[in-house]
C-alpha cells in the first residue's frame, strides 16, 4: 500500500481522515509504479479505468500527430492527476499521449469504481466532489492556455505565458516545468522561432533567462 502519510495533501483525499484514505486504495485498486523520462504512461487510442497521481517527478501531456509534430498540452507535477475524465468514462480512448518528463513516480486510481458507487455520502462522497473541483481546475488551466497561444506573434505568446507564470508563482524570477523544445512545442512555436524571440527580448532587457529559469525585468511597452 502506498505510504498514507504522503497522500493525506494531495486534492482528491481531501478531508479524508487516514483511515478512509486506507479504504479508498483498497476499493480503488491502487498501483504505483516508476517511470524513467520519456517513458510513455499512457498512450493515444488507448482506454483506461485508471488516473493517474504524480507523486514525485512530473509527466507532460501531449498531443502526437500521424505528421510527427507534438504539441505539449499541460506539465503534471507532484500531487497532480492526469487522466481522470477518460477513467470515469467508459470506453472513451485517449486522444492524448502521457509521457514521464523526468524519474517519476505515479499512483494509479480505479476513478470508474468510485463513480459507479453513486454515493454522495461518506468517504466517496468526499472523494466525488473533490473529483469535481480537479476537472474545474484542469478546465480553467486549459481556458489560460488558449489566451497563451492566440497572439499571432512569438513574442506575445513568450510574454503571454511568462505573464501568466509570474502571476501563479507570485514572483518575477521563476522557474517553468518546460525545457525549450517543450516550450516551443507547448507554445505552438518553432523552437528555433522560440529561441531567437528570446534572445532578441534578453537583448533589449525584457528578461534574464538561463535554461528554465526566467527573470521578468520589465513590461514590455506598447505590447
Amino acid at each position: 500500500m502506498a505510504d498514507i502519510r504522503e497522500l493525506e495533501n494531495i486534492a482528491l483525499f481531501r478531508g479524508l481522515s487516514r483511515q478512509e484514505i486506507g479504504m479508498a486504495l483498497e476499493v480503488l485498486e491502487h498501483r504505483e509504479r516508476s517511470y524513467e523520462k520519456n517513458d510513455l504512461i499512457f498512450r493515444a487510442g488507448e482506454t483506461t479505468e485508471t488516473a493517474g497521481v504524480v507523486l514525485s517527478g512530473g509527466v507532460t501531456v501531449e498531443s502526437n500527430d500521424v505528421w510527427g509534430n507534438r504539441t505539449v498540452l499541460s506539465h503534471i507535477g507532484p500531487g497532480e492527476f492526469f487522466a481522470e475524465t477518460y477513467a470515469v468514462i467508459p470506453g472513451e480512448a485517449l486522444s492524448v499521449d502521457v509521457r514521464a518528463n523526468e524519474p517519476s513516480r505515479v499512483l494509479f486510481l480505479g476513478l470508474g469504481a468510485l463513480v459507479r458507487r453513486g454515493e454522495t455520502a461518506g468517504w466517496s462522497g468526499v472523494m466525488v466532489r473533490n473529483l469535481l473541483m480537479i476537472s474545474a481546475r484542469k478546465n480553467l488551466f486549459l481556458s489560460r492556455r488558449s489566451f497563451q497561444t492566440a497572439p499571432k506573434t512569438a513574442r506575445g505568446r513568450i510574454m503571454a505565458y511568462l505573464n501568466a507564470a509570474a502571476i501563479q508563482k507570485g514572483a518575477m524570477e521563476f522557474d517553468i516545468p518546460f525545457d525549450r523544445q517543450q516550450l516551443a512545442d507547448y507554445l505552438n512555436l518553432e523552437r528555433t522561432a522560440l529561441s531567437k524571440e528570446l534572445g532578441r527580448m534578453a537583448a533589449e532587457g525584457l528578461i534574464r533567462t538561463r535554461k528554465n529559469h526566467f527573470a521578468l525585468l520589465r513590461e514590455e511597452a506598447g505590447q
